[in-house]
C-alpha cells in the first residue's frame, strides 16, 4: 500500500502533506528530524491519511493537494475537526 498523509506540527500548528509506502516509518523519520523539509517543525502528529494500491495514485493526490488550493480547501472542510 501507498499512503498520502497529512501531519500537523505541534510546534507551529502548520500542516505538512506527503506520501510514502510505510506510514509508521515516515512519521518516525519526521519526528526524529531526518527530513530536511520538516526538521525545524517537529514534533508532528498524524492527522489524516488515504491508502492507495498504486504509488502513482498516492503521488498524484499529494501533488494535487499541494498545488491546487481548492482541493486542499475541500479536504480541510471535510476533516475540519481532525485538523484542530
Amino acid at each position: 500500500m501507498y499512503y498520502l498523509y497529512i501531519l500537523k506540527s505541534l510546534k507551529d500548528e502548520n500542516l505538512y502533506i506527503g506520501s510514502t509506502n510505510d506510514l509508521k516509518r515516515r512519521l518516525l523519520e519526521h519526528n526524529k528530524g531526518l527530513s530536511m523539509s520538516t526538521k525545524s517543525r517537529k514534533p508532528f502528529e498524524l492527522r489524516y491519511y488515504e491508502a492507495y494500491h498504486k504509488e502513482v495514485d498516492a503521488r498524484h493526490r499529494e501533488g494535487s493537494l499541494k498545488k491546487d488550493g481548492r482541493a486542499l480547501g475541500q479536504l480541510k472542510r471535510r476533516i475540519i475537526k481532525s485538523l484542530q
